[in-house]
């Protein structure tokens, strides 16, 4: 044979002699148990060894000369098969994130992150459109209960309209408190209390809607009773007074109430 004897193994497992060394290396494996038993034990690992090219076996087989050669060689291939794993563990990851994109399961996730995320809900902003609409607190006649509420007890009819009103207006530390109670009230309609301060400005603090039955009828005995509030001190409120407001917004009083000076 042109080479040393039992150097040709290696490169006849992987196949990269030529046609004529593989000839002439037959023959010699014909004759040859040494390499006929190496070239057995090297059948497992020939899919491992397969990605070795030709000029990587040249090398090594020049190593067996050349013990510095041998050092680079392997550092070489060492290399070589740490830059082959990067790349496959880049592709992997890849691949991770273009999977997680798609199904919207994050990165983080994949790798073992349990942390959820944290998806914040939506938000409404509040609508401001004037005093919140009080809903009728008792029934029948008068507040009920055994305590009476809060300020001085004033009793109206109104001569026109024939509507009852009882007020207690009370001093508060953010204002004023009011309770009242609304019978000979007829609907349908919609109602509001309006606070007329001694400067002659306006406020409405409270906005509700009377059934066709009305309150205080003889169709619905019940009262209507309610609460409102105002941040006007008492000394500076001339009088509340309680409107009727038609489809067009137009305003009709219905009770005036006087506050004590």
């Amino acid at each position: 044979m042109s080479r040393a004897d039992h150097m040709d193994v290696a490169a006849y497992a992987l196949g990269v002699l030529d046609e004529h060394d593989t000839e002439r290396f037959e023959e010699h494996l014909a004759t040859c148990w040494a390499c006929a038993a190496e070239l057995e034990t090297m059948v497992p690992v020939v899919g491992l060894l397969s990605g070795i090219d030709g000029e990587t076996m040249t090398a090594l087989e020049q190593t067996q000369t050349d013990p510095a050669l041998l050092d680079r060689t392997l550092v070489a291939v060492r290399a070589h098969r740490r830059r082959t794993r990067f790349r496959q563990l880049l592709a992997t990851a890849a691949a991770v994130v273009v999977f997680g994109g798609l199904t919207g399961v994050g990165f983080a996730n994949v790798v073992g992150d349990s942390t959820p995320d944290v998806v914040a809900e939506p938000t409404t902003s509040a609508r401001v459109d004037g005093p919140p609409t009080p809903s009728p607190t008792g029934s029948g006649s008068g507040f009920g209960g055994p305590t009476k509420p809060e300020g001085e007890q004033q009793n109206v009819t109104d001569p026109s309209t024939g509507v009852e009103a009882t007020f207690f207006v009370a001093s508060k530390e953010f204002g004023t408190g009011v309770n009242f109670t609304l019978g000979k009230l007829p609907g349908p309609r919609t109602c509001r209390l309006v606070v007329v301060r001694k400067n002659n400005t306006t406020e409405v603090i409270s906005t509700w809607s009377v059934p066709g039955v009305g309150y205080g009828t003889n169709a619905n005995t019940a009262p209507l009773t309610l609460a409102a509030s105002t941040s006007a001190r008492v000394s500076e409120i001339k009088q509340f007074q309680v409107q009727s407001v038609d489809v067009n917004g137009v305003a009709a009083p219905l009770v005036t109430i006087p506050v004590p000076r």
